[in-house]
């Protein structure tokens, strides 16, 4: 199998030791885990926000190429623990630490343990392109200016 390389530096000295670095939980995996770099556990209070730290940073170059950071299921579904913006991108040319943002939806407090997975990174092509402004499409679509749920129920 034919891989991208991703440089990845150790922000953290936890990462490597007592940290694993992220990685793909099986082969089918379509997103690698990140861990909560931190020493301690965190509670988490109902409605609370934090940004937890991964310990890595990574440098993509290719702008052709984003990671997103999205949730794990399991947590969002059994603890009310999700990403506060729902979903992370981390640009090409970003290479600063990989901060976590989870948001504590559920009516319990959940303590997050240290090198706990509490999200998963995923790496996806990107294509950028230029606007072109018209005053009428070149075509027209058949659901044309159809709003919100249009596709859905009569």
């Amino acid at each position: 199998m034919n891989r991208y390389k991703i440089e990845t530096k150790i922000i953290n000295p936890l990462i490597g030791t007592s940290i694993p670095l992220p990685t793909y939980a099986t082969s089918g995996a379509a997103a690698m885990d990140l861990r909560a770099c931190i020493a301690a556990p965190l509670p988490t209070l109902p409605g609370q926000t934090l940004l937890i730290p991964s310990g890595i940073a990574i440098s993509i170059h290719d702008p052709g190429l984003v990671a997103l950071i999205v949730p794990r299921s399991g947590l969002g579904i059994k603890h009310g623990i999700v990403l506060a913006n729902t979903i992370g991108v981390i640009d090409s040319d970003y290479q600063g630490e990989i901060g976590i943002g989870i948001h504590n939806r559920g009516e319990q407090t959940y303590t997050i343990e240290p090198g706990e997975r509490i999200c998963q990174m995923m790496f996806v092509p990107v294509t950028q392109v230029c606007l072109e402004l018209v005053s009428e499409f070149s075509s027209e679509s058949k659901r044309g200016e159809g709003g919100f749920g249009h596709t859905g129920r009569e």
